[in-house]
């Protein structure tokens, strides 16, 4: 009940100003967000991969109204994927982008100038050893976000995509997505989404994560496993045994800030853990669906407010 509210609270204006207000929340924030500019971005990837964690950066931002500010969006991303050749990552760093931050929700020519703004940042991902990631928004884009994504796999076949187990839709498109070259991003899920079209409980999300996983790990394509659930940390092994999975053939991912300790661990297995390291002033509703997917955030920020 918690967690619906706060996703609710996520795109409303009202909560955003009183949360935004408190002086405080800047502190909680900056656990979860590496900072506001492109240099804090890349300060945190500098740190990140000398502990010998791979990322993927996201500049913080969705549902934009205004052309002008898509392509904003996109610029940023443009410029900071110029920044990563002196770090000389290679593939150990990518960008995920959010569609409806570059264009997508702009009317009826919307897909056609997220898919350009995408484009552009796949060419600068391309002249820099990088990759890009399409992270998924609520059920209502899935198909343009789909369709999106075979437009640039034409020319940029390394494009990955996010699939949210929650969807009833989501086993047959990970399906679809499961032949070779495909890099699938598996979550759970963190928009609030009707009984309609998503799985409500956590069991049932779990159950239906499992399923995709199995999907994911038994096909031709790259999984890449993003949880920070020990059990499913432990199914995620057990079928990669299952399907003669070799450690490099499927990654994890987890989130910047959430389990420090566990990131590290795997990637000193050998494991490919790759952290997603949100940027940019736009933070709040990535927050808050932070605080919604754990009831250990939400009582770390009630301390933060106490003073504690």
């Amino acid at each position: 009940m918690l967690g619906s509210l706060l996703l609710g609270a996520s795109r409303s204006p009202l909560v955003r100003r009183a949360v935004s207000g408190v002086p405080v929340t800047r502190k909680v924030v900056d656990r979860f967000v590496a900072g506001e500019t492109p240099a804090d971005a890349v300060e945190a990837i500098r740190g990140l991969t000398a502990a010998g964690l791979t990322v993927t950066v996201d500049h913080l931002g969705e549902e934009t109204r205004d052309a002008d500010a898509a392509a904003r969006t996109a610029g940023a991303y443009v410029t900071l994927l110029g920044a990563l050749p002196e770090l000389d990552l290679g593939d150990r760093a990518e960008v995920s982008v959010k569609l409806s931050a570059v264009g997508q929700a702009l009317g009826a020519d919307g897909a056609k100038i997220a898919t350009e703004n995408a484009r552009h940042i796949c060419e600068a991902a391309h002249a820099c050893g990088a990759t890009v990631t399409l992270d998924m928004e609520d059920h209502t884009t899935v198909d343009s976000t789909l369709e999106t994504l075979r437009t640039l796999r034409e020319d940029f076949p390394s494009v990955g995509v996010a699939v949210q187990s929650y969807l009833f839709r989501s086993e047959a498109d990970c399906r679809d997505l499961a032949y070779e070259g495909s890099r699938v991003r598996l979550v759970k899920g963190a928009y609030a989404e009707p009984a309609s079209v998503a799985h409500q409980s956590r069991s049932e999300v779990d159950l239906a994560y499992v399923r995709c996983l199995r999907i994911l790990m038994s096909g031709a394509g790259y999984p890449m496993v993003a949880t920070h659930d020990d059990r499913l940390i432990s199914i995620t092994e057990t079928l990669a045994d299952r399907f003669a999975r070799a450690i490099g053939d499927y990654e994890y991912q987890m989130l910047y800030g959430i389990r420090v300790d566990k990131q590290r661990a795997l990637a000193g297995a050998g494991h490919t853990v790759r952290v997603y390291v949100p940027y940019g002033d736009d933070w709040y509703g990535y927050f808050m669906r932070r605080l919604a997917e754990r009831p250990a955030n939400i009582a770390f920020f009630l301390r933060a407010l106490g003073g504690k």
